[in-house]
């Protein structure tokens, strides 16, 4: 029983990792609270450390992909700075919408962002500063498609260790 109600948090953490909510984190938690709460479960506290660094890389490359894609499309380090904090800014604006307004909101907040930087720097035309931003978009839908990935990867990696 133990062990389903774990995999159905973590298959609803793994949803909240794509809409941008923060399932990784509640994915560790439940591990810990499984550790905790059953003594002689198979969860170790590596496994625990384990998939907490790779949480926060996945975090990590979240905020710093959506800034390199700004940049290797051209754009100054402003932009990216501005597609990072855009995008920050965006997530937390969408929460009230139900379901996919955080998604969306970071999406929209990261392509503004690099695009207002890009265009008060003064470096670049307005298409110039669409195409950056553009950019920032890529970015942000890569770096997300790799947060859920890492979480696949969390998800996985606790549910093996528990079912042993």
């Amino acid at each position: 029983m133990e062990l389903l109600l774990l995999t159905i948090v973590i298959v609803v953490s793994l949803v909240l990792v794509v809409f941008g909510l923060p399932g990784l984190w509640v994915m560790i938690a439940s591990a810990v609270a499984y550790r905790i709460l059953l003594p002689d479960n198979p969860i170790s506290w590596f496994t625990i450390g384990a998939i907490t660094v790779l949480a926060v890389v996945a975090e990590v490359f979240e905020f710093t992909l959506t800034g390199k894609y700004a940049r290797k499309y051209g754009g100054s380090r402003r932009a990216g700075w501005g597609a990072i904090i855009g995008g920050f800014i965006g997530m937390m604006v969408g929460i009230p919408v139900p379901i996919i307004g955080s998604v969306i909101g970071a999406f929209a907040g990261s392509f503004v962002g690099a695009f207002i930087a890009e265009v008060s720097g003064g470096q670049s035309t307005t298409a110039g500063a669409t195409r950056v931003a553009t950019g920032a978009l890529v970015g942000r839908v890569v770096a997300t498609a790799m947060k859920v990935g890492i979480g696949c990867a969390i998800a996985a990696w606790i549910l093996v260790a528990a079912w042993r």
